[in-house]
């Protein structure tokens, strides 16, 4: 099956989206997708659906009936200076539309680990989180963390379901059921570099030049000869060479959970990364820059973000998940406009991490599911809240070109949380007026002639293994990061990492993973 998945790899993604869609997957641990209706996938195919720019579901709801209502949202995110002014916005207009106010709680990338297990583990009071399939989400639903959505989606999240692609939705379900709305946003993954296209001119280094990691040695040896107070390349942890999206690793569920295969190959096999060639391979190279001088020493324990490692001036370049205009995006964030470019160095893939990349998900602490449905409802119907939490107060943080273009402001840097693809649906968000004015139907674009991980619509179920994965998270802990950003002798530190795996139960993790995956690709 995986190699006539593999025959569409030329099609568009929207006949990928129909194809999906038919499948109905019977494997009891993993993830069931099951058919649209046909008219829904019609529409798919003839690229003739166009996204609404407001369904306002909540309307036909009795608001006057509703108590009052403070939602917590808990997402990752630098804080913003005026925070509280676009908070107090938002607070006006959902006071009209669902007698509801928000409380945002933004959490550094660094911390936000250690303080959502926290959360969660405290059974904390919180509405709605941001998850993901690769900062484990079907760990946190194995916890309990989050509520099952299917019936709160079809009676309060009707405008999700006529503008969200149905491949998110069914792509995204864990045991047949949705624990979290996906966004909608891009479907293909794409990884390589974001760096200053100024410092690369003035020097003179044709960036055409390079096509693979090792291509980027002799690049950094010129940055940092000719530019001795820049940093080639700014490492943290997650945002390495070994990054799933430069790597192409199909984690198959949760990417905190060993056991992989290849994104852009056929084969079904699920090994621990220590085993597959293409990840040794980088941690040597990341070694070898690292010893160059090209990454920041303290990378194994930075907890800065690359955009602000960027907006610092002393940065050359960031690994990064790619998209159409993603440069564009980061340039406005770090006040580099027309500054930055991107440089891809894998082929552009789709598997399950994307439908499940970016999600917001409803807590089981909630006191009010109902309303954190109809919330995340109008993130994606409703053009002026949605704008409004991604870019702030109109006349302030941005003025308005036309309809669909905006400008910054002096306040911009005010309010800038660039985390668009983090909350509803993209497609409603405003372009910069130093943005690509056809960003969306580029989106559209890029998903085409994406490879298809074999595994795509496969959720890995670790409920019986439970034991050993918080074991083998407690391993990654001491030595992934110093592995991964060449921080460690690769000679001496792997070996050790390797027997600490294996004594926290890592073969029986992926043991585990091989027996369901094959039960799901015997029942497609």
């Amino acid at each position: 099956m995986a190699r006539s998945m593999y025959h569409l790899r030329c099609a568009s993604l929207l006949l990928l989206t129909c194809f999906v869609l038919v499948i109905a997957c019977s494997n009891e641990t993993g993830t069931n997708l099951t058919a649209s209706n046909k008219e829904s996938m019609k529409r798919i195919a003839n690229n003739n659906e166009s996204v609404s720019t407001e369904v306002d579901e909540t309307d036909s709801a009795d608001n006057h009936q509703l108590k009052a209502y403070t939602l917590k949202f808990v997402y990752t995110g630098s804080p913003q200076k005026d925070e509280e002014e676009v908070e107090a916005a938002m607070n006006e207009y959902l006071l009209t539309k669902i007698n509801a106010k928000i409380d945002l709680i933004p959490i550094d990338w660094g911390p936000w680990d250690d303080k959502v297990n926290l959360m969660i583990a405290s059974r904390e009071k919180v509405d709605i989180f941001f998850t993901a399939q690769w900062n484990k989400h079907a760990i946190n639903v194995s916890k309990g963390a989050f509520l099952v959505i299917d019936e709160l989606l079809e009676q309060y999240g009707q405008g999700i379901l006529q503008t969200l692609d149905p491949v998110f939705l069914a792509g995204a379900k864990i045991d047949g059921h949705n624990y979290a709305v996906p966004t909608n946003k891009e479907l293909a993954s794409q990884g390589g570099i974001i760096y200053r296209s100024d410092i690369a001119d003035e020097l003179g280094i044709d960036m055409t030049m390079v096509k693979s990691i090792e291509d980027l040695d002799a690049v950094y040896q010129i940055i940092q000869e000719k530019k001795p107070g820049m940093i080639p390349l700014y490492m943290k942890m997650g945002e390495s060479f070994n990054a799933h999206y430069i790597g192409n690793f199909d984690a198959l569920g949760d990417t905190s959970i060993p056991g992989v295969i290849l994104k852009d190959e056929e084969s079904t096999t699920v090994m621990p990364a220590y085993e597959v060639d293409r990840y040794v391979d980088s941690l040597r190279l990341t070694r070898k820059f690292f010893l160059k001088g090209y990454i920041n020493k303290d990378a194994a324990t930075n907890q800065t973000m690359n955009n602000d490692a960027l907006r610092s001036g002393d940065v050359f370049s960031i690994t990064g998940a790619l998209k159409p205009g993603k440069n564009e995006e980061l340039a406005i964030q770090t006040g580099l406009t027309q500054k930055l470019a991107q440089l891809p160095l894998n082929v552009k893939t789709i598997a399950t991490s994307e439908t499940a990349g970016s999600m917001l998900a409803i807590s089981s602490t909630s006191q009010d599911p109902t309303r954190a449905m109809m919330f995340i409802n109008l993130l994606h119907t409703d053009v002026y809240l949605n704008n409004l939490m991604n870019y702030g107060i109109e006349g302030k943080h941005y003025m308005k070109v036309n309809e669909h273009m905006i400008r910054p402001t002096e306040n911009t840097q005010n309010y800038n949380p660039g985390s668009n693809w983090m909350f509803g649906n993209q497609f409603l968000n405003y372009v910069w007026d130093s943005e690509n004015p056809e960003k969306w139907n580029s989106f559209r674009q890029f998903n085409q002639d994406a490879k298809i991980s074999p595994g795509l619509g496969f959720v890995f179920n670790g409920d019986a293994v439970r034991a050993e994965v918080a074991a083998v998270g407690n391993v990654d802990r001491q030595y992934r990061t110093a592995l991964e950003t060449g921080s460690v002798d690769v000679d001496k530190v792997l070996p050790e990492y390797i027997e600490r795996l294996k004594a926290a139960g890592i073969e029986k993790i992926i043991a585990e993973k091989q027996k369901q995956f094959d039960q799901f690709l015997a029942n497609k």
